[in-house]
């Protein structure tokens, strides 16, 4: 996929180190996913393969978001602020952003609360790295073994057991009900491997 830049290598300011920080936003949810540096390799890098690439400043090397655990960026535009000195790229994250397993870096919250749908795609990626690393005692692997015609039987039962709750007005049923019937859909399409950033994208166009 073609990575959309508005700008020039040759205007971007790095710094004395040959660095440029680069802050990495989901671009569905809007949340910011981790703060890293890019020398002008590292930007090239990104902007040919539509992978982050960055550059380590304790390691001293280059690398790529996801060589190690296969949680990669899909890189969709890379932007130059107004001073010319930051980037900010704008990403579809593939598995957890952050080497804690989280989905953002920025993690750390008292009320631990969620914005927009960033929960949704944590739980997606979540479901992805289940089903990548098929951990012994998890349902999410249990499930991907079983395939989809039992997935698909789940959703069945699971949208029947909400129907009944929203019939029965219990407004703690309804959501608990609604919530197993959203999850068993997210286990679909991450046993298709189609992602959930094409549930917003529909959702999007539906909204005009």
């Amino acid at each position: 996929m073609l990575v959309k830049v508005n700008f020039s290598l040759d205007e971007v300011k790095f710094n004395s180190d040959g660095l440029v920080p680069a802050i990495v936003q989901d671009v569905t949810t809007g949340k910011v996913l981790m703060l890293g540096y890019m020398n002008r390799e590292a930007l090239e890098k990104t902007i040919e393969t539509g992978r982050t690439w960055f550059w380590s400043r304790s390691r001293q090397k280059l690398w790529n978001k996801g060589e190690t655990s296969g949680n990669y960026h899909e890189v969709r535009a890379i932007s130059l602020d107004c001073d010319n000195d930051t980037l900010l790229v704008e990403v579809v994250p593939h598995g957890p952003t952050c080497h804690t397993g989280n989905y953002s870096c920025f993690y750390r919250r008292e009320d631990n609360e969620f914005t927009n749908s960033s929960i949704i795609t944590e739980v997606y990626n979540v479901i992805l790295d289940r089903k990548e690393k098929m951990p012994e005692g998890s349902y999410v692997a249990k499930k991907m073994k079983e395939g989809l015609d039992r997935i698909l039987k789940k959703i069945g039962e699971e949208a029947g057991e909400f129907i009944i709750a929203v019939k029965n007005g219990d407004e703690k049923e309804i959501i608990y009900e609604l919530g197993d019937l959203i999850f068993h859909s997210l286990l679909v399409l991450g046993y298709l491997d189609i992602p959930v950033s094409k549930l917003y994208e529909e959702l999007r166009s539906r909204r005009k």
